[in-house]
């Protein structure tokens, strides 16, 4: 269990890295229209909430200190998170439709809490790592012997 642990993670990070691009595919298609962001959005409502789910269930299942398990819970909510914050940010448009910098800006947290959560997946997928044994628990920053640690 704990090595499909390490490969949920891994799916999840996947996943995570292909929403970045997808939403970049849409940032870029001409003309811009709903479905421009058809791929960040399937990507962002069915893939990465069901990865995030079975993440913290391989993570309970592999029975992982609580630390790990409560970080692979996190991602839930702030995947959760994430819609919300969309349409707050269209939400925030002038009457006839046009951007505000409010709306610009809470956007931009949308942006933002999809790094958080990339962030706190890589962590679930380190601590996923050492658990299956595939990562010396020691292993961190290399100090030379002339430093104090």
């Amino acid at each position: 269990m704990r090595k499909a642990l390490v490969v949920i993670t891994a799916l999840l990070l996947v996943a995570f890295a292909l929403q970045f691009v997808f939403a970049a595919v849409g940032g870029f298609t001409k003309p811009t229209g709903d479905d421009a962001y058809v791929l960040h959005s399937v990507n962002g409502m069915v893939v990465i909430p069901i990865l995030t789910l079975l993440t913290a269930l391989f993570a309970a299942l592999a029975k992982a200190p609580g630390k790990l398990i409560g970080l692979a819970i996190l991602p839930i909510g702030l995947v959760v998170l994430q819609p919300l914050i969309a349409v707050l940010a269209e939400a925030s448009t002038d009457a006839s439709g046009v951007s505000t910098p409010l709306g610009l800006t809470i956007g931009g947290l949308h942006a933002l809490n999809g790094i958080i959560a990339v962030h706190v997946v890589v962590g679930v997928h380190r601590g996923a790592r050492r658990l299956a044994g595939l990562v010396p628990a020691d292993a961190g920053v290399a100090v030379r012997e002339t430093e104090p640690a």
